[in-house]
């Protein structure tokens, strides 16, 4: 289920990048808040780093944080989020396991 590990980071005004607090990522993962189907297949795995299914959209899902993070007051008008796939780490699923 989960085949991708996703990295998020916050850019700063001053283009310092950092990742994300796990507590942001956790409060967006939780589908009574996002209400979105197409992120149900995430999951939160620490600072910067989540595990998502293979049809989670990477556009979509940066939009929809962005959203969240601004309105939850944790992202400022000036900063913005970078969401990448993981290419150098094993698939989530083995972060999982062991």
């Amino acid at each position: 289920m989960f085949l991708r590990t996703l990295s998020i980071e916050r850019v700063d005004a001053a283009g310092k990048a950092s990742p994300c607090p796990l507590r942001w990522i956790d409060s967006f993962a939780m589908r009574s808040f996002t209400n979105d189907v197409r992120f149900d297949d995430t999951l939160p795995v620490s600072d910067g780093r989540m595990a998502a299914g293979s049809l989670v959209p990477l556009p979509a899902l940066q939009a929809a944080m962005e959203d969240w993070f601004r309105r939850k007051g944790y992202l400022q008008a000036n900063e913005h989020l970078v969401i990448s796939e993981s290419t150098a780490t094993k698939p989530a699923a083995a972060h999982l396991r062991d």
